[in-house]
């Protein structure tokens, strides 16, 4: 049986990617800047938007790309046909 990474599409993967990116980068940031206090409200929301943004965000972009490849394909295929 297929585990859950594999199937996943890869817009999917990749917006998983960026969002453990940006919640790593959030709580790195949280913890070197002195002025933030490092309390668990703060890693939660730093973590929910920086890698809430960062996954919506990268997901939507890589769907759109592979939309416009699927399109491309599908509009080259039937310019084939007519010929």
């Amino acid at each position: 049986m297929k585990n859950l990474w594999q199937r996943m599409d890869s817009p999917l993967k990749i917006g998983f990617v960026f969002a453990v990116l940006g919640t790593s980068l959030t709580i790195i940031g949280i913890f070197r800047d002195p002025t933030t206090p490092a309390t668990a409200w703060a890693l939660g929301m730093g973590s929910l938007i920086g890698g809430g943004t960062w996954g919506l965000v990268s997901w939507a972009i890589a769907t759109a790309a592979v939309e416009v490849e699927n399109e491309v394909r599908l509009a080259e295929e039937a310019e084939v046909t007519k010929k």
